[in-house]
């Protein structure tokens, strides 16, 4: 299973701080992220993470081929609701493609959580279920 992250920089220390406190359950996985999220997560956590260009500079798009691709599993973005970004568009065409797709996001650590709880549990594999019910 392959989990990409992604954090605006006013959630990026959110991020590494749920990356610590589910590094257990998030070392079981392939983790892709974004370029500096990617590097900050892995120097607080020493967690494998491979890093794609920075969001802003097309990390989220890079991203957003490997969903388009069926190569991401589940996408967790820390979204900063309260200041838009200039690549906003980009983040929308990305949730659109996992609605598509059917990859679980979330958008906020309270999401995330639930999602890493279930992955711990290990019932949450919604890909035998969607084939199944096919």
């Amino acid at each position: 299973m392959t989990i990409a992250l992604i954090a605006h920089d006013a959630k990026k220390e959110l991020m590494i701080q749920f990356c610590i406190a589910y590094c257990g359950v998030l070392s079981r996985y392939n983790l892709l992220a974004t370029g500096t999220t990617g590097k900050i997560i892995s120097e607080a956590t020493g967690l494998n993470i491979t890093s794609f260009l920075s969001g802003s500079q097309g990390g989220s798009q890079q991203i957003a081929s490997r969903i388009g691709c069926d190569e991401i599993d589940l996408l967790l973005i820390f979204r900063d609701p309260l200041n838009p970004k200039p690549h906003e568009p980009d983040e929308q065409a990305l949730l659109r493609l996992c609605d598509v797709h059917n990859i679980p996001v979330a958008t906020n650590i309270a999401t995330a959580e639930m999602l890493i709880h279930g992955l711990e549990r290990g019932d949450l594999d919604w890909r035998e279920i969607v084939k199944t019910n096919h």
